[in-house]
């Protein structure tokens, strides 16, 4: 969008405002402005409104976030609008009021921003604000904490007779900077920018302030014996634990990626006596509730409870859940409702050990679980100065399943072919690890990059695209402590995990003779115990998801050809190639599918050639090591080099999708080495 400085101006305060959670959640809200620009047909100046887009976060805004409209236009819209019971064919009217070319598209609270008579506009979701929107006697409690400066308006779902109804309100009340939005929200405006962002900061903080003063000190009551919070490293263990199993029960319709969050007012919140009773009543505001579900899931039982009977009651509880959320839709929809999307609950909470949040990426879960925490806050504030009172079920229905949020849904793009999986790969700090990697968090994978070297993994997640694509875990695949444990960290880091590639090794190049025990054993402990190891663990996990899942061998052409002077690596990969098959009729009752792949020559690229092996194998043919790749390739039937994205793009095609039916399965990715050709 063309730099204006009155743009320029917008967005510099949208950041601001978007940056603070206590302002507003993320993607939540929107702000506008209003100036005059040049027609481009006439050269002459015109009205025009910039507001945030549909989708965007206010944190993050840019230009190309924002969509600009002609104010005259915008406005005439009042003229023909048909009534509130066809006020969603509004939306599309919106389009014809744009300027230009490019941006963002309208979103939804349009109206808000050009019906209402001021230069600047601010629609926001602080906590405070939409705990007096949400008390049972808010507009009596807006009136006490404002005066006559913040005016109450009754819930009335977002679209073009609420931007009505706020202009006409800001009209009657002269001395009002701004409104709470009952179940809603706050807005806010002001004739300039600066003004605008003071009075949504006032209404926010003096909101803060009189929750503090006034409310209770306990508004959730007693703390519950046998919920409080256990202590952080046997929460966490049983978190990962519970993690799969929830994972596994929340993607019953749709597969889902995992997040877990033990923060403290979480736990806090778990612990006392009214949780079950304001869990219960669902968030209020839009925002939340479409990322967290009309209710979340609830544990009922002690923190310390046996893990085997907590399963049992949350599958139970699962159960129970589906069909309360089947009958909320049966009882709520219309003939030209949307079809259920799902029956899976997006928020579980299990008290003395948090909260586990779902969606189709790992950042959507991610911010499921921040607004639950906002929802949390919410109903804290609310009860403190009086009662939780969120909007009624009807009304929530009208928004989870609006026809505006389901063309919204069908305009978004496919989904990758490893969207919502989690994939864990060994050896993933550098060479065919990193290559694969990069492959499968491309195509929509979270990935988890396990590597001895920690700080090389961590330069990969970083890359990768930080915490909700990948992390990092240091791992030596000889320990069945740190195997573990990198599963854990999978576990609460994204939910479980899906797909695993064993690709951790070196390789020791000596003739027989020469090959000692010690050498025998380091090469076989890490690659052939190792991805024993790594495999008996992801079995586990995936077992108890019940989502079948990927275990993918990176093996090679030397576990079928009789190379020179290589018989400790050779014999290891002959074992892993193996491993495969035997996993392969072991696991497949699962859903376990399990493969491998036999690359050859891979020199460029590679840690292991890089750490040595180049050059041994380099003296072994008589070659110069930097023209090691090329003498690969020579010998080939392609004559092709093979390097590490070549095995990666094997690994995408065992996972991908298109070998569903395939199983211990050895892909050759050698360039064509006869020799090694399966029988």
């Amino acid at each position: 969008m063309t730099s204006h400085p009155t743009v320029e101006a917008l967005l510099a305060r949208s950041n601001r405002l978007g940056s603070d959670p206590r302002n507003t959640n993320y993607a939540g809200g929107n702000t506008s402005a209003k100036g005059t620009a040049i027609d481009p047909v006439t050269g002459r100046d015109i009205e025009l409104v910039w507001v945030k887009g549909s989708g965007g976060d206010l944190g993050t805004l840019t230009g190309d976030g924002l969509a600009a409209l002609r104010l005259d236009r915008l406005r005439d819209l009042a003229d023909v609008y048909p009534g509130v019971e066809r006020e969603d064919e509004m939306v599309a009217a919106f389009d014809h009021c744009l300027h230009g070319r490019g941006g963002a598209a309208p979103s939804i609270d349009t109206a808000m921003h050009g019906l209402v008579d001021a230069a600047h506009v601010d629609h926001l979701h602080p906590d405070s604000g939409i705990a007096l929107a949400t008390a049972a006697d808010g507009e009596k409690l807006t009136a006490e904490c404002f005066g006559d400066t913040v005016v109450w308006v009754p819930w009335r779902r977002p679209g073009f007779q609420l931007g009505l109804d706020i202009a006409a309100i800001k009209e009657a009340n002269p001395r009002a900077l701004g409104c709470i939005l009952g179940g809603h929200g706050i807005t806010a405006w002001g004739a300039t920018s600066e003004e605008a962002e003071a009075n949504s900061l006032h209404i926010i903080r003096t909101a803060e302030a009189f929750i503090a003063d006034r409310g209770k000190a306990d508004p959730f009551g007693a703390v519950l014996p046998g919920r409080e919070a256990l202590p952080e490293a046997e929460r966490r263990v049983r978190a990962a634990a519970l993690a799969p199993v929830i994972r596994g029960l929340a993607s019953t319709d749709l597969p889902q990626v995992g997040h877990f969050t033990d923060a403290a007012p979480v736990l806090d919140f778990l612990a006392r006596a009214e949780h079950p009773r304001l869990a219960a009543l669902g968030t209020s505001c839009p925002d939340h509730f479409l990322r967290t579900k009309v209710a979340p899931l609830v544990l009922d039982l002690p923190a310390d409870a046996p893990l085997d009977e907590a399963v049992a009651r949350l599958r139970e509880l699962h159960r129970q859940y589906r069909a309360d959320y089947a009958a909320y839709y049966r009882r709520n929809a219309a003939a030209d409702s949307p079809a259920m999307r799902g029956a899976d609950p997006a928020i579980v909470l299990v008290p003395g050990v948090g909260m586990f949040s779902y969606g189709k990426d790992g950042q959507t879960a991610r911010v499921a679980g921040e607004f639950y925490l906002n929802a949390i806050q919410v109903m804290r504030g609310a009860e403190a100065v009086s009662s939780y009172a969120p909007i009624e079920e009807r009304e929530k229905f009208r928004i989870e399943y609006w026809s505006l949020e389901e063309a919204k849904l069908r305009r978004m793009p496919q989904p990758r072919p490893l969207a919502a999986r989690v994939a864990l790969v060994t050896g993933a700090g550098s060479g065919i690890g990193r290559a694969i990697a990069r492959r499968l968090a491309a195509e929509g994978a979270c990935v988890v990059v396990a590597d001895r070297d920690g700080t090389g993994a961590a330069a990969v997640a970083e890359e990768l695209g930080g915490p909700d694509r990948a992390v990092a875990v240091t791992v030596d695949v000889t320990s069945e402590e740190q195997i573990t444990e990198a599963f854990g960290t999978a576990a609460l880091a994204f939910g479980g995990v899906d797909l695993v590639v064993n690709n951790a090794g070196i390789s020791i190049s000596k003739p027989l003779l020469e090959t000692t025990a010690e050498d025998w054993d380091r090469q076989h402990d890490i690659m052939a115990r190792g991805s024993f190891l790594v495999s008996r663990e992801a079995a586990r996990l995936m077992i108890e998801q019940g989502l079948g899942g990927d275990i993918v061998y990176i093996a090679s052409k030397n576990a079928v050809f009789a190379g020179p002077n290589n018989i400790a690596y050779s014999a290891t990969k002959a074992d892993q190639a193996h491993q495969v098959r035997l996993l392969a009729a072991e696991l497949g009752e699962h859903g376990i599918r399990v493969n491998g792949v036999n690359p050859d020559g891979v020199v460029r690229g590679s840690g292991i050639f890089a750490a040595g092996w180049g050059a041994q194998r380099a003296a072994v043919y008589g070659v110069a090591e930097e023209e090691l790749g090329e003498f690969y390739a020579r010998r080939t039937l392609l004559k092709r080099e093979v390097l590490p994205e070549h095995v990666a793009n094997a690994v995408l095609a065992l996972t991908g999708g298109d070998l569903s039916h395939t199983t211990g399965l050895h892909i050759p990715v050698d360039a064509g080495v006869a020799a090694a050709f399966l029988r």
